[in-house]
């Protein structure tokens, strides 16, 4: 079994890839699940909706990261160990990267803080392969903002913030992928869906994943 997690900003195509993958482990009769965060369970759903809203008063930064973290807590204990532990693959979208990532980068929280409470939410589990998409501020923003006038959906609190929160979210990420470079994958998200799971593909090959 492996645990893939995918990272990257909103608009990015993480979930487009993941369904990519999805179609290639079932063709190779390969059992996965496939999980979110926040959220994830019951109780995870609930947090997200705390965070993720806009209306009634927002976390302060330190609260949020303690909202993350005792999602993936919940997530982790009750679905990632369990699943991994059955010998089942799991795809997740977004894991503990995303806390250094928007917490750690884009509200000036410790990275030392936030890996700590990571690891603590964790129980030290991690991703064997983490792949970011990564993409420009503008081009999230024109995407977001695309599928808004598709979908009718508004952006939710973290979408809503700043450029320069999500250019500090996206440094981050890519810090991350230099620091650990062998459990990291990076692509470039302007490419097309075909030329992005070819290049998945290659490298979970290329890294004896599949």
């Amino acid at each position: 079994m492996k645990f893939i997690v995918f990272e990257g900003l909103d608009g990015s195509g993480k979930s487009s890839l993941m369904a990519a993958l999805e179609r290639e482990l079932q063709n190779r009769a390969i059992n996965f699940l496939r999980t979110r965060e926040p959220g994830g369970t019951p109780l995870g759903d609930e947090i997200r909706n705390m965070i993720l809203r806009k209306e009634g008063p927002a976390p302060t930064p330190r609260t949020e990261l303690l909202l993350y973290e005792a999602s993936r807590s919940q997530h982790v204990d009750q679905v990632i160990r369990p699943a991994l532990a059955a010998g089942t693959w799991v795809l997740c979208d977004r894991f503990a990267a995303s806390s250094v990532a928007f917490q750690s980068g884009g509200r000036a929280i410790s990275e030392a803080d936030v890996v700590m409470l990571n690891t603590f939410a964790t129980g030290g589990l991690k991703a064997d392969i983490t792949v970011l998409l990564d993409l420009s501020v503008e081009e999230s923003r024109r995407r977001r903002q695309g599928r808004g006038a598709v979908t009718g959906e508004t952006e939710d609190r973290i979408e809503s913030e700043a450029d320069t929160f999500h250019e500090n979210v996206r440094q981050s990420f890519l810090k991350q992928s230099r620091e650990d470079a062998a459990a990291w994958i990076v692509l470039d998200a302007r490419e097309t869906q075909e030329v992005l799971f070819k290049q998945l593909l290659q490298s979970l090959t290329e890294r004896k994943v599949l």
